[in-house]
């Protein structure tokens, strides 16, 4: 099953997201893989740590990955991560050239990757990456539903 290809990036993805939890930021973690599907770089939300509105994990483990390989470019590069991207980091995932992108839960609010919106596959973009969802979902719904519930 191709899930479980997935597995083990995304519980690493989880363990980031947790640890997103001690800033008091929601906790949704990711994963950058290279082509080999060797982790190269990890991130989590840091929105509240930082007071960065672009601080998602999915932003912040692109550009840590980038800086390791000295480009821009993730060509063969995997993004792993807990909840199915915004639409900034849908298009961070496409301008990066990443190969696939892997998420866990679906955001039917602000997801972009055919919840909402689905900017990964527009026919109109120079490239489009390859999909994976529903890896680990539950996992993943279980810690945003425990965060936000505590917030009520």
């Amino acid at each position: 099953m191709i899930s479980e290809r997935w597995a083990g990036p995304m519980l690493t993805a989880l363990e980031e997201a947790r640890a997103a939890l001690l800033t008091g930021d929601v906790p949704i973690g990711a994963v950058v893989l290279d082509p080999d599907g060797t982790p190269v770089a990890r991130g989590r939300n840091v929105r509240e740590a930082q007071a960065d509105p672009t601080g998602h994990a999915e932003v912040v483990a692109l550009r840590a990955a980038a800086r390791e390989r000295g480009e821009w470019r993730l060509e063969g590069h995997t993004l792993v991560v807990t909840l199915e991207p915004c639409t900034m980091c849908a298009g961070a995932a496409v301008l990066s050239r990443v190969e696939r992108v892997v998420f866990g839960a679906w955001d039917p609010r602000a997801g972009a990757v055919g919840s909402l919106w689905d900017v990964v596959r527009d026919r109109r973009l120079n490239h489009r990456p390859e999909v994976v969802a529903g890896v680990l979902a539950d996992e993943s719904t279980a810690l945003l539903e425990k965060f936000f519930g505590s917030r009520r």
